[in-house]
Formats: C-alpha cells, sequence, structure tokens
C-alpha cells in the first residue's frame, strides 16, 4: 500500500498532490507536537529545565491546535474546488 495513496482513503479529486501535502503536514504537526510534549515532560525532571520544559509545552499545544485549522483549510479548499462529493462522504461518515 502506498504512503498517502488517496484511494485508500478518501480521494481528493481536484488534486491528489494537494491530498498528499495536508496529509504529510498534519502527520508532520502531529509528531512535531508529540515530541515537544516527550521532550517538556523529560526537562520537568529537572528544577533548572522547567522554564524551558514550559515552552515545549506550549508549543507543543500550538502544534495541536494546528490540527484542527489544516482541516478548516483542506476543507475550505474542497469547497472552492467544488469537490462537493468528498464533502458529503464526510459528512455521511462522520468525520
Amino acid at each position: 500500500m502506498a504512503l498517502f495513496k488517496p484511494s485508500t482513503r478518501r480521494r481528493y479529486r481536484a488534486d491528489p498532490k494537494a491530498y498528499a501535502r495536508f496529509e504529510l503536514a498534519y502527520t508532520m504537526v502531529d509528531v512535531m507536537a508529540a515530541a515537544l510534549f516527550v521532550i517538556g515532560s523529560v526537562m520537568f525532571f529537572s528544577e533548572a529545565w522547567q522554564t524551558p520544559g514550559t515552552w515545549c509545552f506550549l508549543v507543543g499545544s500550538v502544534c495541536f491546535a494546528l490540527k484542527p485549522t489544516l482541516r478548516i483549510i483542506r476543507e475550505v479548499r474542497y469547497y472552492e474546488d467544488s469537490d462537493f462529493d468528498d464533502l458529503v462522504e464526510r459528512y455521511e461518515r462522520g468525520h
């Protein structure tokens, strides 16, 4: 199975490369957020590193906030491209 293959999930009929870009960005944000939370957690073991650890948690939280933002951008793009079938499929599946 190919990574980011549009037919394996919902197909972005207007532009498969855009689908792959959004999936890649979404995954990168997820990995960055998780890494920052792990790093921040380790930093909290040392009192001297608690302030940088707090910053890691804050930046990780911003990354988690980017995830729904990316989804909104993708949905707006579907709408602008009149790719209503994808929106209907997602609505029917409850995503």
